[in-house]
């Protein structure tokens, strides 16, 4: 993995994760992306392949896309923003704060899981003594809980299991409370559950798409420094690569053809 990794936590901290990169070339050949937490494990693959082929170095800053949208409206230095729903990215565009209107570059995809090999994870073993916490991210800041809890919805089950539910700040948080036990199941993304880290712990299941509205990603280019366009077009147009889209759709993602 390459790049800088920061990863934002329910109390407002910024933790850096130094994965042993430098900036190569003076502050212009560093871009900063913000990203929405679902993308954690597929950015570090994405990153490190575009680093590799353009000289550029990046730093990721990793949070709910509310977050991370309510920072970037306050001026924080970014330069590119991959949020994992529409209406983020083209507020930002409303407000004049991105250099052309959002584009999508993935559909995400929901899941059940859970790392106690005890259960089987469903919908019906939510509701069973068995089941004491369900973890989903925020739904007010970020779109995969958001559609957790449109799935709750559609199955009745929002207001049966209303006191079992605990909520991540983003979907990083939501993994580390399923990972470690805190919660015994929860709703996250397929690019979680499928990515060499997290791979064959515990148990998952995709959620029917019909029980949550579509999960379109947008990445915005954001206003800022003339000597960053050039870097933070060439990251965006290789998102949307044959080999960017390869190394989406590995990870769960669904991408335009």
């Amino acid at each position: 993995m390459s790049g800088n990794r920061i990863l934002i936590s329910s109390c407002a901290l910024v933790i850096i994760i130094a994965f042993g990169c430098k900036p190569k070339k003076e502050d212009a050949a560093l871009l900063r992306i913000a990203v929405a937490a679902n993308m954690q494990y597929a950015i570090d693959e994405l990153v490190a392949q575009f680093e590799k082929d353009s000289g550029y170095t990046c730093e990721v800053i990793l949070g709910s896309s509310g977050k991370l949208f309510a920072q970037i409206k306050e001026g924080a230095p970014y330069d590119l923003f991959l949020s994992a729903d529409m209406t983020y990215p083209e507020a930002l565009h409303s407000n004049n704060l991105t250099l052309g209107p959002p584009s999508i570059y993935a559909y995400g995809a929901l899941v059940l899981w859970t790392s106690e090999t005890s259960l089987n994870p469903s919908m019906e073993v939510l509701q069973t003594d068995s089941v004491r916490h369900i973890a989903l991210a925020n739904p007010r800041t970020a779109p995969y809980g958001k559609a957790a809890m449109e799935v709750l919805d559609y199955y009745g089950l929002k207001t049966p299991l209303s006191n079992k539910l605990v909520f991540g700040e983003s979907v990083g948080q939501t993994n580390q409370f399923i990972s470690s036990g805190a919660a015994d199941i929860g709703f996250t993304s397929e690019a979680v559950v499928v990515s060499r880290e997290m791979k064959n712990k515990g148990r998952w299941i995709l959620i029917n798409k019909t029980a949550y509205a579509p999960m379109p990603q947008g990445v915005v280019i954001i206003n800022g420094k003339m000597s960053k366009k050039q870097g933070a077009q060439d990251f965006y147009e290789y998102l949307f690569s044959k080999e960017g889209k390869d190394i989406l759709q590995k990870f769960g993602y669904s991408v335009d053809e």
